[in-house]
């Protein structure tokens, strides 16, 4: 069974089944690349009939928050990274974790270190003289005769010869030389585990088979591969991926995106589904197939596909994606958004409205904003482009549009569209020299939904009441 039972253990440890985790630290709110990892590590659990669990690494008390760990748990929530169980909360396993640790320095593996801050600062100003990358060299690894009371930090013992090869299921056989390695500390002096030791005891406890991470932790891994070994614990099938870059290849900033998941959702208008499809294809792919869903995502995704190089984080290519989800999505759910949005109670004039809105809308915002005429006070707050509209003949063009508007009996668009092309015959304009001043008048813009549409949506009495108040206001 697991080897903490505190944990849940539930299968035997054969590692047959697949179980990954995604492992925040709430020191900042959810991002791109973390939400990407969520996904990945869901995607690759579900597709091979496993297990996704969520640990927060906590450990840093001085910057982890609440609201960030309820930003986190709440964008996942939101983008339905669903994980199993509860969440895991690495603070509060700091015993288990002091533990592991004083049983390595039992076995040999680990060792009390006695350095003092000068001792460290030589060996960092040597190492900079040197041009060489700072490594510990601690004179304590093979003695035991430190002072009784003085304070000490438990060191890993870590290999000085050979190497290390990782099969990583992204980056290919990686090695690295054992001398690049040092004795990292696992307790500090005060007992508290450092997140070298923590992340590999929890990894093992919580039964993790494959750790799905960023490349930014291929070092580490080397590092802690040496823990798995003193304790003879089964190592984790390792797959690092590609960090995501800007639209121009720069690291990724908040300039090209990089902000909390909540952003996308309450500022921008994103869709969950759109932002799902969005991060699984940045690294990853299967054909041409741009458009897919959480199911079909389940039944293709594999680690081979995903590539070696940086992907590129583009907002435009997002919101293309997202204008597709919004013309799949259903009106109700649409029109709910919206009406939150707008803080509009009609949330049933909204629903009727959306079939000719969202077919303009890339985003929730453009969607609240193509549906602000809708509700606009009497008279309605003409932008200048609109006021154009309503220059010259437009009065007289107006005029003739609501005599023929108020003789309609049955206020649907196909009623409507034949009155208004009667008065462009019966004028000698075109159909769109008559729909520009009117869609002007009912909506106080140059442009909106088919003006059929936006005549039956507003109704018989507004319609004529908007159309009176823009003659007048074009008469004076």
């Amino acid at each position: 069974m697991w080897k903490d039972a505190r944990l849940g253990a539930s299968r035997d440890d054969d590692r047959a089944a697949v179980v990954t985790r995604f492992a925040p630290s709430p020191t900042g709110f959810l991002h791109i690349g973390g939400a990407r990892t969520a996904l990945f590590n869901l995607l690759y659990a579900r597709h091979h009939g496993g297990r996704f669990l969520l640990r927060i690494e906590d450990t840093d008390r001085a910057r982890s928050t609440q609201p960030a760990i309820d930003a986190i748990l709440s964008g996942l929530r939101w983008l339905g990274l669903d994980w199993d169980g509860d969440a895991v909360f690495q603070f509060a396993r700091a015993d288990r974790h002091a533990e592991v640790a004083h049983a390595m320095v039992a076995s040999g593996h680990a060792y009390r270190c006695w350095m003092t801050a000068e001792e460290i600062t030589a060996q960092r100003e040597e190492a900079q003289a040197a041009k060489r990358p700072m490594r510990i060299r601690s004179s304590w690894r093979d003695r035991s005769d430190g002072p009784v009371d003085a304070p000490f930090v438990v060191r890993l013992r870590a290999p000085q010869d050979g190497e290390t090869t990782i099969e990583d299921q992204v980056q290919g056989t990686v090695t690295v030389q054992n001398a690049e390695l040092d004795d990292l500390i696992l307790l500090r002096s005060d007992g508290t585990p450092t997140y070298m030791l923590a992340v590999v005891v929890d990894d093992h406890d919580m039964g993790v088979t494959h750790v799905i991470r960023g490349d930014d932790h291929l070092n580490n891994a080397f590092r802690q591969l040496p823990i798995y070994k003193a304790n003879n614990w089964a190592e984790p099938v390792y797959a690092h991926i590609p960090l995501i870059h800007g639209s121009d290849g720069a690291k990724l900033s908040k300039r090209h995106g990089a902000v909390g998941i909540e952003t996308y959702r309450d500022e921008l208008g994103i869709l969950p589904e759109a932002l799902d499809n969005y991060l699984l294809r940045l690294g990853w792919g299967h054909g041409d197939s741009e458009i897919i869903g959480r199911e079909q995502a389940v039944e293709w995704f594999d680690l081979a596909a995903v590539g070696k190089s940086p992907s590129r984080f583009d907002l435009k290519k997002l919101e293309n994606l997202n204008g597709h989800y919004i013309r799949e999505a259903e009106d109700a759910r649409l029109a709910d958004l919206v009406a939150e949005r707008m803080g509009a109670g009609d949330a049933d004039l909204l629903h009727r409205a959306m079939p000719a809105l969202k077919p303009r809308a890339a985003n929730l915002n453009e969607l609240a904003d193509g549906a602000r005429f809708l509700f606009a006070p009497r008279p309605l707050a003409m932008d200048d482009a609109a006021k154009a509209l309503l220059a010259g003949e437009a009065s007289a063009i107006l005029t003739a549009a609501q005599a023929a508007l108020d003789a309609v009996h049955n206020w649907d668009t196909d009623a409507l569209e034949g009155a208004v092309r009667q008065v462009a015959e019966a004028r000698g304009l075109k159909l769109g020299q008559v729909a520009q001043p009117l869609r002007a008048a009912l909506t106080g813009r140059k442009t909106s939904p088919g003006i059929f549409d936006v005549l039956a949506l507003l109704g018989r009495d507004e319609s004529l009441g908007r159309i009176a108040d823009a003659t007048i206001l074009q008469e004076r």
